[in-house]
């Protein structure tokens, strides 16, 4: 294996650090910088978990539902434990031009297919569904306006509303110890006028020319990555400074993420 000497590691720093320093984009933000990051709990009464999420102008709810029982082919396989699984969906409203619903069109289009199984994968990859028990945990992740990061938006508030929900399993008795593993939380990269940046509002991604979604947990492993040249190709180097973005903007919303914990309260129903 090459590793890279100080000197090299030193100077691409300084070169990071430059780019971010001296270019801005539309909205004053640095290239390594995410939008405004607001959490609101609780915006479901009936969910046993729910989270609004704001990540500057797009906003996602999150809602956990818990039900006591498991899929059917949990039980024929014999598979032990309990499942969670996640539907995500842009409301009409959630665009300049209405969006049609999918059951008006009597199928799920193929982006809320792909993007209900990203959520799904990434919240399973940091629970122990043995711990959760014969239950399921539905994650319902609903769009009220879209700005760019719907699907990175939407993950990192299912990990704060099933955070919540595994906190009330707990208060009410119904497990003995918490399944969540650890936070995760998403973010969008790209490359726009040849210049990596993070957390892309709808306008920077329309112009990218590539397109990244990073998921990682709260001690920067990672989850998943997505990535592809939508227009254009890229380079190592280029990938290299969208990951370290990445990274970065993962760090800021798990602390904010933190933060909110922090101020949580769950009072189990008498």
């Amino acid at each position: 294996m090459i590793r890279a000497g100080p000197a090299f590691r030193a100077s691409r720093d300084l070169y990071i650090r430059v780019r971010v320093a001296t270019m801005q984009r539309s909205d004053g933000r640095a290239l390594d910088q995410i939008r405004a990051i607001n959490f609101e709990l609780n915006i479901a009464p009936h969910a046993s978990g729910s989270v609004l999420v704001a990540m500057g102008n797009t906003r996602v709810i999150c809602g956990v539902t818990i039900e006591e029982i498991v899929p059917r082919w949990m039980k024929d396989q014999g598979v032990t434990g309990g499942w969670l699984t996640a539907e995500y969906s842009m409301l009409p409203y959630s665009t300049t031009t209405r969006k049609q619903r999918d059951i008006a069109k009597g199928r799920l289009d193929g982006r809320s297919s792909e993007i209900q199984r990203l959520i799904g994968r990434s919240l399973r990859s940091v629970i122990d569904l043995e711990k959760l028990g014969p239950r399921t945990m539905w994650i319902d992740c609903d769009v009220l306006q879209a700005d760019g990061g719907t699907r990175t938006a939407a993950i990192t508030g299912a990990s704060l509303a099933v955070t919540v929900a595994c906190k009330k399993l707990l208060e009410e008795k119904k497990i003995a110890s918490s399944p969540m593993r650890k936070l995760i939380a998403a973010v969008s990269a790209g490359i726009v006028d040849g210049n990596a940046m993070v957390d892309l509002n709808y306008e920077e991604d329309k112009a990218a020319a590539v397109d990244l979604n990073l998921v990682a947990t709260e001690d920067g492993e990672f989850v998943e990555i997505q990535g592809s040249g939508e227009e254009a190709t890229f380079t190592q180097g280029q990938l290299g400074e969208m990951l370290a973005f990445g990274h970065k903007g993962i760090r800021d919303l798990i602390a904010a993420q933190r933060n909110t914990i922090a101020l949580l309260t769950v009072t189990a129903p008498t």
